[in-house]
């Protein structure tokens, strides 16, 4: 099929194709993650009725996120306070801390939530 069939078809259905220029990159990202990455690929748009689709061509490369857990430095005074304040144990306030980034409202109030539940 011809180019200028398949436009005149794509009319026929209510459909728009459009080339999209000058771009550079795709990433689509998961809820995971994981991310699939074409760099100059090329890209049409595609509009119906009720709603428009994007097609992509070319190479996809999967990125998948880096495993890293950076330790963060827990005070000794900042555990003692959120475990006075709380009634739980150093290593559960520390425990707490490092769940809230360092945050010792957050802490508090994610311990003493923690209580409520049981």
């Amino acid at each position: 099929m011809s180019p200028r069939e398949m436009r005149r078809m794509m009319k026929r259905m209510g459909l728009e194709l459009q080339e999209l220029s000058g771009v550079e990159q795709i990433i689509i990202v998961f809820d995971d993650g994981r991310k699939l990455i074409a760099n100059s690929p090329i890209a049409y748009m595609i509009k119906g009725k009720d709603y428009t689709m994007l097609q992509a061509m070319g190479e996809f490369v999967e990125e998948k996120p880096e495993e890293r857990e950076e330790e963060l430095e827990i005070s000794e005074e900042d555990a003692q306070l959120v475990a006075s304040q709380t009634g739980v144990s150093i290593e559960e306030a520390k425990q707490a801390l490092k769940a809230t980034n360092g945050d010792i409202a957050q802490a508090i109030m994610f311990i003493e939530a923690r209580k409520h539940k049981l």
